[in-house]
């Protein structure tokens, strides 16, 4: 398996793989509103591909923000139900924090599995002076602090636009 960035043409492949993993479609409209939106960063669309070319996994993170701070949002990630569980989202997500580690960002934030997301070093956000926009999200809403991270970064975490039409 390898890590890339995605690209235009595998975006059917990403939507169907989506849809499969989601199949209540929520996240695969919510991708392709995120694929379209001014927060989308292409370096941070990651695809996990077989060695035969067909995409198993996605992940991508899109701009948002701590109180004024740009950080990151990840999310959706989705894998292909028959690839769940072998280690493809695992891979997904450590490439994505390597990628933003790479570009400087400051923290990666997500709503999430308190089971799954801790193992790569997520925290409860407001552990670390994020606020949700939900407080109901409780210990599920996360943060990983990246190496441009300083305690100064503090505030109520805004998502992309297409997250607030939900």
């Amino acid at each position: 398996m390898m890590i890339r960035r995605e690209r235009a043409p595998d975006r059917p492949e990403i939507l169907a793989l989506i849809e499969a993993a989601f199949p209540e479609g929520v996240e695969a409209h919510l991708l392709r509103e995120l694929f379209a939106a001014r927060e989308y960063i292409p370096e941070l669309s990651l695809v996990a591909e077989s060695p035969d070319g067909a995409v198993l996994g996605h992940v991508i993170s899109t701009r948002a923000w701590i109180g004024d701070t740009p950080a990151l949002g990840l999310g959706p990630l989705g894998v292909l139900p028959a690839r769940q569980g072998r280690g493809v989202g695992s891979a997904l997500v450590k490439a994505s924090i390597g990628a933003a580690n790479g570009l400087g960002e400051p923290a990666i934030v997500l709503l999430g599995s308190t089971e799954y997301y801790p193992r790569f070093g997520f925290v409860p956000a407001d552990s670390v002076g994020i606020a949700s926009p939900d407080p109901s999200w409780g210990s599920h809403f996360m943060a990983l602090p990246l190496a441009a991270f300083h305690p100064g970064i503090r505030g109520r975490f805004r998502y992309a636009e297409p997250f607030n039409r939900l």
